[in-house]
This record gives C-alpha cells, sequence and structure tokens, in this order.
C-alpha cells in the first residue's frame, strides 16, 4: 500500500509561541488604541475649518478681448472668465440672494490673482477701509490668491492688493 504525503504542521515554538502571539496582539491593540485617541484629541482641539471657495472654470475668454490682452501684456496668464458666486444670506428668518463677482483669475510667476476690471460707476477707494470693504472677501474666501489685481482699462494700470491678517509690523494698541 502506498503512503499518501501528509504535511505535518511545524512542531509549536517551544516554551513560548502564545506568549509572543499574546504580546504582539497586546502590542497593536495598543499602538491601534493610542493612533486612535491621538487622532479623536487632535480632531477636538482642532479650529472649526473655515469654508473655502473652490472656482469651477468660469466663462470662456474671447480671444480678443482688451483686458485679457492688456494682462497677457504685463506678464499675467488668465486662468479663467468671469465667476458669478451666488450667495444667500438670511436676515431674520429670510432668504436673501446676492452673487459675488470674480472678472478673471490669472496666474504670474506661478502665484494665483483674483481680478477686478475697476468701473466708473463703482470706483475703487485707495484707502485701508475701502480696500477692505471691497477686496477683503476674496482673500478670505480664497487663501490659496496671492492678492488681488485691480485693472483700471482707462488708465491702463494693474494694481495688486495683498492683505496680511497677521501684521506684525504695525503696533498693536491697548484696549482699557
Amino acid at each position: 500500500m502506498r503512503q499518501k504525503n501528509r504535511i505535518h504542521p511545524s512542531p509549536p515554538l517551544a516554551g513560548g509561541g502564545k506568549i509572543v502571539d499574546l504580546f504582539v496582539m497586546v502590542a497593536a491593540a495598543l499602538l491601534i488604541f493610542y493612533w486612535g485617541y491621538r487622532a479623536f484629541y487632535n480632531w477636538l482641539h482642532q479650529p472649526r475649518g473655515m469654508k473655502r471657495l473652490v472656482l469651477g472654470r468660469g466663462e470662456l475668454l474671447e480671444p480678443d478681448d482688451a483686458h485679457v490682452l492688456f494682462l497677457e501684456s504685463r506678464g499675467y496668464e488668465v486662468l479663467s472668465g468671469k465667476h458669478k458666486v451666488p450667495i444667500a444670506v438670511e436676515l431674520d428668518g429670510q432668504e436673501l440672494y446676492s452673487r459675488l463677482y470674480i472678472d478673471y483669475v490669472a496666474e504670474c510667476d506661478g502665484l494665483m490673482y483674483a481680478v477686478k476690471i475697476s468701473r466708473e460707476r463703482q470706483p475703487m477707494d485707495w484707502t485701508g477701509s475701502g480696500l477692505r470693504d471691497r477686496l477683503l472677501v476674496f482673500s478670505l474666501l480664497m487663501p490659496e490668491l496671492e492678492g488681488i489685481l485691480v485693472v483700471d482699462p482707462a488708465e491702463r494700470s494693474i494694481r495688486t492688493v495683498k492683505f496680511d491678517l497677521e501684521d506684525t509690523k504695525r503696533p498693536r494698541t491697548r484696549e482699557a
């Protein structure tokens, strides 16, 4: 009679195989518990995330758009056309609607800018508070921006506005 080849399991480790297995399982459980605790702790203590604006493609660019040609002549690459960002506002339980307009998004030297075109019917107030009131919203909604380009087609000028919310150059006043 022919004997079948049977594979015999290797003999258990002498004197401690089960102890080693137990140690590995306990160490793995402790490591997973510690990782879970740290993840929960960090989630609990991190500040609430800001709402950020993610732009779509915007309107298509016209090949002969004077503003685009002007920006390109100054070294900017215009990435997208006008963006209309819908905004819902609640006032005393009533829904109101508005829009935020970004004329273009441009890039220069790897830095991204929102572009606003100056218009006669909405003149720019070039004071700190005027710039804050008109343009700060773009920096807050899109922190990846390097700044905002304000293009004045009548003067053929481009002004760059940058907001630094952590300004350490100016001394702070004491509050009583």
